[in-house]
């Protein structure tokens, strides 16, 4: 029986140590870089260009909307087969002639698919244009410009799924 010889453990070197640690942090620096290149690709974070301005137009936003709202007027956003169809009635049910209606398409986080469309009046009142929403979230702003008087402006969140509000 021949014994053999055991074989001497390698010895761990400054190499060794220099691999580990350019291994981990390029690790770190490589998933840094993808993130915050996702990140400035996506959404910009804006929510308004000036938050000054903005909030010294906060009070006529509110005086605005609540005038609005004392007109009992009601908007209805419908999509469906390829059109998008807005209407909007007074308290008493009657179509409320506009001068224009612009619908404005906005995804909660991601900007480059943001749209707008201006809608046409339809015989029966309502305003009507053919075009197709994609699936997912949006944020829908609706402005109708009414004659002789303020915008009437209103906000909503709808969930498109298969070409429809849901």
């Amino acid at each position: 029986m021949t014994l053999r010889p055991l074989r001497q453990p390698r010895q761990f070197t400054g190499r060794h140590m220099l691999a580990i640690m350019v291994a981990f942090f390029g690790t770190i620096i490589a998933v840094n870089l993808v993130m915050a290149t996702f990140a400035n690709t996506s959404w910009t974070g804006l929510v308004v260009q000036n938050t000054y301005v903005a909030s010294q137009q906060f009070n006529e936003r509110v005086a605005e909307a609540r005038a609005q709202q004392s007109l009992g007027w009601k908007g209805a956003l419908a999509i469906k087969a390829g059109e998008i169809r807005y209407s909007l009635v007074d308290a008493s049910g009657a179509p409320v002639p506009a001068e224009s209606v612009t619908v404005s398409f906005r995804r909660p986080s991601y900007e480059a698919e943001d749209w707008q469309v201006k809608l046409e009046r339809a015989a029966d009142g309502a305003y009507v244009v053919p075009a197709a929403v994609r699936d997912g979230n949006w944020i829908v702003n609706t402005e109708a410009v009414i004659p002789n008087g303020a915008p009437y402006r209103e906000a909503r969140r709808i969930v498109v799924s298969k070409g429809e509000v849901k």
